[in-house]
């Protein structure tokens, strides 16, 4: 027996045209394709409306530490100033005549008088 394109020849000479049958494919099996297909794009676009929403909490989150991050380096700069200012002889000045209560000679200090 030989076969060549579809055809295959028996040992008695006769040939018969054998053709391989396509698989129809149950309603039932389409259903469950279509079904978990269906159940596979919502998940997904799910997932996709609680990533968008967690970007969106994430880049609230982001604006509020830059905001942030901008107040202390305002901080630290006024700190750098006071350090520098402490060093000076006006600060010295200002702390005698505030917490000391020191005068140049010769100087007058008028206060109001409290009720």
């Amino acid at each position: 027996m030989g076969c060549f394109m579809n055809l295959c020849v028996w040992k008695d000479g006769e040939t018969v045209n054998r053709r391989r049958r396509k698989k129809k494919l149950r309603p039932m099996t389409v259903f469950g394709v279509i079904a978990l297909t269906a159940v596979l794009c919502g998940v997904m676009l799910y997932q996709q409306s609680a990533l968008k929403a967690q970007g969106k909490e994430y880049a609230s989150q982001l604006e509020e530490l830059n905001e942030e991050k901008q107040e202390l380096e305002q901080e630290q700069e006024d700190v750098e100033e006071f350090k520098e200012y402490v060093k000076t002889d006006s600060y010295v000045e200002d702390v005698a005549r505030e917490k000391f209560g020191l005068v140049y000679d010769g100087e007058i200090i008028f206060e109001p008088e409290e009720d």
